[in-house]
């Protein structure tokens, strides 16, 4: 798979995955607790607002490479709307997405756990 060549949605596709994946580990390493309680915590970290704040904190430090996927896919024609989230943290969350799915992709394990240990974070 040549990573250039997926457009800012497909890496979105794949970001929103690993994100969900990495939060949902990280809760059951926690305390045990009933399933459906797990997936009310895993959606306080997988919802758009949360991504949508991640990405406003991690701007300052991304790579010009980073920045342009962050770029290309603000711009992208996203058909889809958050149900409890304003279309601009809705698109800020797909390109926080995105920008997983490059991280993991292209294999950069370092900078996508520092990403990923954040958006777990109390904010």
């Amino acid at each position: 798979m040549e990573i250039k060549n997926l457009s800012p949605l497909e890496l979105a596709f794949i970001g929103d995955a690993v994100h969900t994946l990495f939060v949902r580990e990280q809760i059951l390493n926690g305390d045990k607790k009933k399933i459906n309680d797990y997936h009310k915590l895993a959606s306080l970290y997988c919802r758009a607002t949360r991504q949508s704040k991640v990405l406003d904190k991690i701007l300052s430090i991304l790579s010009d490479e980073e920045k342009d996927i962050v770029r290309r896919t603000r711009n992208a024609k996203i058909h889809h709307s958050a149900k409890n989230s304003s279309s601009a943290d809705y698109k800020k969350a797909t390109c926080f997405e995105a920008l997983i799915g490059y991280l993991y992709l292209k294999k950069e394990n370092i900078k996508l756990e520092e990403f990923l240990k954040l958006s777990m974070e109390e904010t």
